[in-house]
């Protein structure tokens, strides 16, 4: 009966238009409602949610959100960002259908630096797509290039989303981190190769080949921006700071960069790019607050064991279990944004995948791919939609424009359910 409750109030919540974090605050008034009214707490005490709710914000691992989001307004204010599409266009702009390939090789550089889908493709959409359109690429299926090379930012560290689940289900962010790399480039290899046989339909005039005096000079120019991942990832494995203090130096490395070697970064500009981290910040840690009031009465209520005990048929099998629980995923996230999925099935989920035996990194790593892939999906779709105001073009061409990576990008999701040891194993040798 609390699942029920748990997920009418959450969904009525939802249809009467209230915005995600309050309809979880009301989720979590309903729950302790009924739970006061059946036995299973002593009484309605509201301290107790306005601490809960406290508490989940009071936690330090999240102070890498603001940190990060902060490196990825720098990096593309300073001129990281657009030094790395110019990277990209000096090695491979000159193949066929080549402006994808720097689209795809762009998109796995940047996910390396900031973390934020929508942030990594609002970037590469507004320098990519004028100049995909200019050169006679069809734009839906541009726009849908660049959104599916977004969705990686999530998977790739450093990733927001990781630090989020990693304090939602108590995993380690920096074994996720690691755990990350791996899928992260196979998503951005699968949707590399769609673009190949997509490109040979394209009748485009590939961009001229610079000669590699030049290719150098780029590749020098962008050394910085390149340089940056290398420092988080190695910082990370020996040990010299935590995933929350890589975000500083993340911080700090591309402010330094910006505003000192490039010069592109302004001081005046500074205001206007901290209130915009700043604003993004209290709607992710406001999300968290609500959440975590929510899980915890999810723990209490013993919702985590009745629906183990719906999943008990499948639960025998470790694959089998795996894939029942992504098509579950992949169906709230056409719902349900990035962030609010993680914080309300996390709680629910964790206790069902360690009781089976799964590894909770590895299971981290597919939850927050699946979750990703949810932001190409209607109707919420948050990176579709950001493709579609930057391009000009409706929802409906921009997922059929998107559809042949969509489809790639499951691909290499369900092909990690069945073969976990391309996850599991690079992530051992990483930790040694």
């Amino acid at each position: 009966m609390t699942v029920t409750v748990f997920v009418a109030s959450l969904l009525g919540a939802m249809a009467l238009g209230m915005p995600i974090a309050y309809a979880l605050l009301v989720c979590g008034l309903a729950l302790m409602g009924f739970m006061a009214a059946t036995g299973m707490l002593p009484a309605f005490d509201s301290q107790i949610l306005a601490q809960r709710f406290v508490d989940g914000a009071d936690n330090f691992p999240l102070l890498a959100v603001p940190f990060f989001l902060l490196a990825g307004e720098f990096m593309n204010a300073g001129g990281l960002s657009r030094r790395i599409v110019n990277l990209a266009m000096a090695w491979v702009g000159h193949f066929r259908g080549g402006m994808g390939y720097v689209a795809v090789l762009a998109a796995v550089i940047m996910a390396s630096l900031s973390g934020s889908a929508v942030a990594d493709t609002a970037a590469l959409s507004t320098l990519l797509i004028p100049m995909m359109r200019q050169a006679g690429y069809q734009v839906n299926r541009s726009a849908g290039l660049i959104a599916a090379g977004g969705i990686i930012a999530p998977v790739i560290p450093p990733s927001i989303g990781m630090i989020i689940f990693g304090v939602a289900g108590n995993v380690s962010i920096t074994k996720l981190f690691l755990a990350g790399i791996v899928p992260g480039i196979l998503m951005g290899a699968a949707i590399g190769l769609t673009w190949f046989f997509l490109a040979r339909k394209e009748n485009v005039q590939a961009a001229p080949k610079v000669a590699m005096r030049e290719r150098l000079r780029i590749t020098s120019e962008g050394s910085l921006a390149l340089l940056l991942p290398v420092v988080i990832l190695g910082g990370m494995k020996f040990g010299v700071f935590t995933p929350t203090e890589a975000a500083v130096v993340a911080a700090v490395y591309s402010f330094v960069v910006g505003l000192f070697i490039y010069r592109e970064l302004k001081v005046k500009d500074l205001y206007r790019l901290v209130l915009s981290a700043g604003k993004t910040t209290a709607v992710v840690m406001f999300l968290v607050a609500a959440a975590m009031v929510s899980a915890w009465l999810i723990t209490v209520a013993n919702i985590p064991t009745e629906v183990a005990n719906m999943l008990a048929p499948v639960a025998h099998n470790q694959t089998l279990l795996m894939l029942v629980i992504m098509v579950i995923i992949i169906l709230v996230g056409t719902a349900l944004d990035f962030t609010p999925t993680v914080l309300i099935l996390t709680p629910v989920l964790m206790p069902v995948v360690i009781k089976a035996g799964i590894d909770p990194v590895y299971f981290g790593v597919m939850f927050i791919m699946n979750n990703a892939i949810g932001l190409i999906t209607p109707p919420v779709g948050t990176v579709l939609n950001v493709v579609c105001g930057v391009a000009r073009i409706s929802m409906d061409d921009a997922f059929k424009g998107v559809m042949p990576f969509f489809l790639a990008q499951l691909a290499v999701l369900f092909g990690l359910v069945l073969f976990p040891e391309v996850v599991l194993v690079p992530l051992q040798w990483l930790m040694r």
